[in-house]
């Protein structure tokens, strides 16, 4: 059981902490703060542009892009509370701290089925361009972020079904220390989570692999390495590279396993990197890196510091 709870998130894998790592812990989470200041920051800056910008906002493209950075905010304030929750011993009723995890592990699920939808836009863009202003619409591709989210809060239900069959009605009246551990009471809420983990991320990865080829054949048919083909097939390279991110959480539990009897200061240390990383890096990976969002980017940061 341990193990693929390990497998599903890092928030739980951490202790109270003794007198000698409450520098380590401090040093943590200062890093924690900075960071997400500045992820809020390159934030606010994406939305400015989005929300400001028409055609921006009627690009299928830069509407999941959207969804994505809004998800992963939504993740980093779930998963940051609930780390410092355990961290610090906070006691929470089971129906809120479940409803917060079921949360939580609904956009942990989201990340990668929106880049899935996001490598197949590329898909459709260069393979078959004359149905693309057609199929690819603003309107479908909110379709597809509702569909994204109902497919990703499934499991959360089964897992409910699963786990109100096994307790009582005294088990939801008690306060917990808020972690997915302490709602695995059952071995099937258990296999369930391992099992539509793995198969999420091995379809995830075999739609962006498909993807890549197809828009790859494409390029090839052009001498020039700047035609939208390349261009494309490089953009989902990325989003292969952010599913390979997200799957870095598979490696914490190897690594709290072999490691964790020689670094009392692991847990959080892998929160840090296998947990917030990923989720950090977005706004850099496709925001700066965008030639339409970094002009605009750049012409905001100009304006603010001009104002400051």
């Amino acid at each position: 059981m341990a193990n693929s709870t390990a497998l599903y998130s890092n928030i739980t894998q951490v202790s109270v902490y003794s007198n000698k790592n409450i520098e380590t812990v401090r040093m943590a989470l200062l890093i924690l703060c900075i960071c997400f200041c500045f992820f809020l920051y390159f934030l606010t800056l994406i939305l400015c542009v989005y929300f400001t910008t028409a055609h921006i906002r009627e690009n299928t493209r830069y509407v999941l892009f959207v969804h994505m950075l809004i998800n992963d905010t939504l993740y980093l304030v779930l998963v940051i509370t609930l780390f410092l929750g355990a961290l610090y011993m906070v006691f929470l009723p089971v129906p809120l701290c479940y409803f917060l995890v079921s949360l939580c592990t609904t956009s942990f699920r989201v990340t990668p089925y929106n880049l899935a939808v996001m490598a197949l836009e590329r898909y459709v863009a260069i393979c078959y361009p004359l149905r693309h202003a057609q199929l690819c619409t603003p309107q479908r591709s909110h379709a597809a972020i509702a569909i994204i989210w109902a497919v990703g809060f499934l499991p959360c239900v089964a897992d409910f079904i699963a786990l109100s069959s096994s307790v009582g009605t005294k088990f939801f009246s008690l306060n917990v220390v808020c972690s997915q551990p302490g709602l695995l009471k059952t071995s099937e809420q258990n296999t369930m989570r391992s099992i539509t983990l793995v198969l999420s991320f091995a379809l995830v990865g075999l739609i962006i692999v498909y993807t890549y080829i197809r828009i790859m054949l494409i390029a090839r048919k052009f001498s020039s390495g700047k035609s939208s083909a390349f261009k494309a097939g490089k953009t989902v390279m990325l989003h292969a590279f952010q599913l390979l991110l997200c799957m870095t959480s598979f490696t914490s539990y190897l690594i709290d396993t072999y490691i964790k009897y020689y670094l009392d200061s692991l847990p959080i240390i892998n929160f840090l990197l296998f947990t917030c990383l990923p989720r950090f890096l977005s706004p850099f990976i496709y925001g700066v890196r965008d030639e339409v969002f970094r002009k605009y980017i750049i012409k905001w940061h100009s304006s603010a510091i001009a104002l400051g």
